[in-house]
């Protein structure tokens, strides 16, 4: 493995933003400004911050990893602190695409955070756009795109891709669920800045499945007991495969025949492999199904439910 130096990252995007555009993200997630040298481009602040994260901490990376590779590796965070600024630099919005994103094992979710600064004497730039896990792992923007409203103001959109499949270093693990904070510096032209370290929560989960509902015995007598079985199983991060989720209290819902809406008979709680059984006395001919809240780790499920006649 190679081990990339604060010096080697730093030459390495030397002037390589995108020409005739506003703003370029560098091998450390940093938003900038193309010119001749990135790290002119930094604030006297935003230097000292990332010498002493850099410090502390080091990318391990193939020597031979491509560029757009290197910008999404996650790895231990510095502990979270309260927002510090200088001046009259300021993030004046912030906003999540997706306020909850349901992560299982297979399709990669995506949310984009955008995030618009202003300072009387403009916006430099806005650097160290990431994601914060609440293990303190930190997840870089996979895109970056960035504009100019006023004179005084800087807008960036940024794109952020959460998968579990455990072919890359920056995937999830089951500690990684739970609230995520965005983190960014807002540098101004006249040195003022806006370091923003505990924004509004975007909560990243675990998916969470319910299996089909099954009600027999079909059809039933009016009066009769119909047991009613079910399994819920959530995405397990660090083995990239769904498991029983177990202890978990799940709703048994009834719907009438010719009706709208379902409505809660009871409440059932999953045994060690994540099943659900219960009896249940069948007075009215209609449908039966599973629904789970979720937790702040995991995700809501519904299942399909299971239609029962009387006889």
């Amino acid at each position: 493995m190679h081990h990339l130096s604060d010096k080697d990252l730093r030459t390495a995007f030397a002037g390589s933003g995108p020409a005739g555009g506003p703003c370029a993200t560098d091998l450390r997630g940093r938003t900038v400004q193309p010119s001749g040298a990135a790290a002119s481009l930094l604030s006297a602040r935003t230097e000292f911050r990332l010498t002493r994260f850099w410090r502390n901490m080091r990318i391990r990376a193939a020597a031979g990893a491509a560029f757009g590779t290197l910008a999404l590796l996650s790895f231990p965070a510095t502990p979270a602190h309260a927002d510090t600024a200088k001046g009259d630099t300021v993030f004046t919005s912030l906003d999540f695409s997706r306020t909850t994103v349901n992560v299982g094992t297979g399709t990669a979710q995506k949310v984009t955070v955008t995030a618009t600064a202003k300072d009387g004497s403009g916006i430099k730039g806005i650097y160290g756009p990431k994601l914060v896990s609440p293990d303190d792992r930190i997840v870089h923007a996979s895109s970056s795109s960035c504009t100019r409203p006023t004179s005084t103001t800087m807008k960036c959109v940024y794109g952020y891709t959460l998968d579990s499949d455990r072919t890359d270093y920056y995937d999830l693990r089951n500690s990684s669920a739970g609230t995520w904070h965005f983190t960014a510096e807002a540098a101004a032209n006249d040195t003022d800045f806006y370091d923003l370290e505990d924004s509004a929560p975007v909560r990243v989960k675990r998916y969470a499945k319910l299996s089909n509902t099954q009600a027999s015995p079909e059809p039933v007598a009016r009066g009769g007991t119909l047991t009613v079985t079910g399994t819920l199983t959530r995405a397990n991060w660090d083995t990239n495969v769904y498991a029983g989720h177990a202890s978990q209290s799940v709703a048994l819902q009834f719907k009438k025949s010719g009706g709208s809406t379902y409505s809660t008979v009871k409440h059932v709680t999953t045994d060690n492999s994540g099943r659900l059984r219960t009896t249940v006395t069948a007075n009215s001919a209609g449908t039966w199904r599973w629904k789970f809240a979720g937790t702040g780790t995991t995700g809501t499920a519904t299942a399909y439910g299971d239609g029962v006649a009387l006889k």
